[in-house]
């Protein structure tokens, strides 16, 4: 076939257009010779557009999730002591520019590439092509998946932050972009084991592929540098307060607006507006309803509001709606923010309380904790027909999908 009569062809198999005027599914195509320049180029100019309009959404999408790096820093500059500012937001900016060289020499292909169902190709520079079957340019889908594995890193920082060498931190953000983020990224969205459970493991943009993970190494690097010195003392908890809730709340603001370009711009298109419309909407309910719930549980606790948890709180409800966001009803939305927002002071106060464990900003406590949760809360409140949660009449067998993906990427 030669390269235009290919386009043609694509361009029949793609369009209704070439339909007859019924619509009907079992209608013959008309051949070629009977349809005018006029409709062909009625059609190309439509699948042009729609390809435009996709990949203008996906790379707007990068863009708000990148942003996400400065509210990321914001928030860990503002929970940490003034000297230690430069240190926190230098590390900021050198892991994305570590962890965007690491993705794409070596991160990429291991996460997409074809392979074994536990990692893709182990090739320098993958030549991995997405463009055809997602309907976007591969950059767009390159960019887009990279944005991520950014944020996966960056998690780790605030956990960290006041007592990590410099040198030692950049290695670490090299390790989650290039091997620990795309292994297990594989197994979920590259089309490795997770995806392929009788019951496939549903993590729509990433409450554990993303944040979960994030969580579980931020916790191993805080256990394993230890506190900050005076924090605990002739064993006595000492609050070490951060300089600046100004800056963390502006830091809060930004993490929500990129979180309407971390969820929806999963959707990689706007094929789909009312998909894209809902995950909106539960994505704002999620955040907001959380916030009310740790505003609520402090006060009642500590006999007062706290606003450095409220904060906190509505970190902890858009990280627990990332995975179900596509699946679960407006009002699920919010009781599965509801839930994650009480959970978070409470993990905040075992970690610190009970395990001993100095995490400056909750990091462990809001990505993986509440990471997790809201993952197998998909097991639960999913109202999507293919993929029923235990309370829209659905088998236990979702759940327990879902437990065996949050345990092994936790592993």
């Amino acid at each position: 076939m030669q390269p235009e009569q290919a386009r043609w062809a694509t361009a029949r198999s793609l369009s209704p257009l070439w339909r007859n005027p019924s619509g009907s599914e079992q209608a013959k195509p008309v051949p070629n010779h009977c349809i005018s320049k006029n409709k062909k180029r009625i059609i190309m100019d439509t699948i042009t557009t729609t390809y435009a309009l996709n990949t203008f959404w996906v790379l707007f999408a990068a863009v708000l999730v990148f942003f996400m790096q400065t509210g990321f820093a914001l928030v860990e500059a503002g929970f940490s002591r003034t000297k230690n500012t430069t240190n926190i937001l230098f590390k900021n900016l050198m892991d994305f520019c570590m962890g965007s060289i690491a993705f794409w020499l070596i991160g990429y292909g291991i996460m997409y590439g074809v392979g074994s169902g536990f990692f893709g190709e182990l090739e320098i520079f993958s030549k991995v092509n997405h463009a055809l079957e997602l309907g976007i340019p591969n950059s767009a889908f390159f960019i887009f998946q990279l944005v991520f594995a950014a944020t996966a890193a960056t998690i780790v920082s605030g956990a960290m932050a006041e007592r990590t060498k410099f040198k030692a931190y950049l290695l670490y953000s090299v390790a989650i972009s290039a091997l620990i983020y795309p292994i297990s990224g594989h197994w979920v969205w590259g089309g490795g084991w997770l995806s392929q459970l009788s019951i496939p493991f549903h993590d729509f943009a990433g409450s554990t592929v993303v944040h979960s993970m994030g969580g579980w190494l931020a916790f191993i690097g805080a256990a394993f540098l230890g506190p900050r010195i005076g924090k605990y003392k002739k064993g006595k908890i000492h609050a070490i307060p951060g300089h600046s809730l100004t800056l963390a709340a502006l830091g809060v603001f930004i993490l929500w607006l990129g979180w309407f370009g971390f969820n929806p711009g999963s959707t990689l298109g706007l094929g789909d507006p009312d998909l894209v419309a809902h995950i909106f909407l539960t994505t704002n309910g999620a955040a907001a309803a959380g916030g009310i719930a740790t505003l609520i549980t402090t006060w009642l606790r500590y006999g007062k509001p706290t606003f450095s948890m409220t904060l906190n709180g509505v970190l902890a409800g858009l990280v627990a709606i990332t995975a179900g966001c596509d699946v679960v009803t407006p009002a699920g939305a919010i009781l599965i923010g509801l839930m994650a927002g009480v959970l978070v002071v409470f993990s905040v106060e075992f970690i610190d309380r009970k395990l001993k464990v100095d995490d400056p900003v909750g990091a462990v406590s809001v990505h993986g904790v509440c990471g997790a949760f809201g993952t197998l809360m998909v097991g639960l409140f999913s109202a999507d027909a293919a993929l029923p949660g235990l309370f829209y009449g659905g088998s236990a067998g979702v759940l327990v999908s879902q437990a065996i993906g949050v345990l092994a990427i936790a592993a």
